[in-house]
């Protein structure tokens, strides 16, 4: 792995931060971007950049334009910026479900489409996103959340399927309830060891960009833990 470049979107949340250290103990270089200013304290050849809308096109074709500025490549995109809200339809606004779709779906696509071209060019790189075990079925109060992550799945399989040719392959992770603190505190009753750590999900999704799942693609890959 040493040496090769990953974009990493959302790096400043929970799961971002774990996927980003490992990804750097695994040899990457690292472009992280985030809303907020990503941290970074990993041995790493790493940049990280603040103040990223990715629900902007331009925002994501900056990110390509500055890891090449930085590394002169991009071998991997990892689409992690996403939001999750819990709302009943009864009384519920539309606002959530634009919301939850600009921040799991837009940002993917923007990302998405900012990067293929370069990785036609250079037939080969790869894609993993994050999607979620409700992508397949919606529980009470996740009709937004559901809908979004069901459209990340489904950017991913017909990215997958249009770009085979290209030696380019696109997968996605579909965990159900990770371990951070935000989640506990919302569930505090739980039983916290069931869950899917993020230090675990990382693990899958650097499995996924490595050489050993060079066969895979297209898949939404069920994370769930014990749930």
């Amino acid at each position: 792995m040493l040496g090769k470049v990953a974009i990493v979107t959302g790096a400043a949340g929970y799961l971002g931060q774990a996927v980003s250290n490992y990804l750097g103990k695994a040899g990457y270089r690292l472009l992280l971007v985030d809303l907020n200013q990503p941290p970074w304290e990993g041995e790493s050849d790493a940049v990280s950049i603040g103040n990223v809308d990715l629900t902007q096109p331009d925002h994501a074709q900056e990110v390509i334009n500055q890891a090449l500025e930085y590394f002169g490549r991009v071998d991997a995109v990892v689409n992690l910026a996403g939001g999750f809200s819990w709302e009943l339809q009864n009384g519920g606004s539309l606002e959530v479900w634009d919301t939850l779709y600009a921040s799991n779906v837009q940002t993917a696509v923007n990302m998405t489409q900012a990067v293929l071209p370069m990785f036609q060019d250079q037939q080969a790189g790869v894609i993993v996103n994050v999607g979620a075990s409700a992508a397949g079925k919606a529980l009470e109060g996740m009709g937004a959340y559901a809908a979004a992550k069901s459209s990340v799945l489904r950017l991913t399989e017909a990215t997958a399927q249009e770009n085979k040719a290209f030696g380019i392959r696109v997968n996605a992770v579909l965990p159900s309830v990770l371990d951070t603190p935000t989640n506990r505190d919302a569930m505090p009753d739980a039983n916290h060891s069931d869950w899917v750590t993020p230090d675990s999900l990382a693990g899958i999704i650097e499995f996924l960009m490595s050489d050993a799942a060079r066969d895979i693609t297209g898949a939404g890959l069920p994370v769930t833990g014990r749930v």
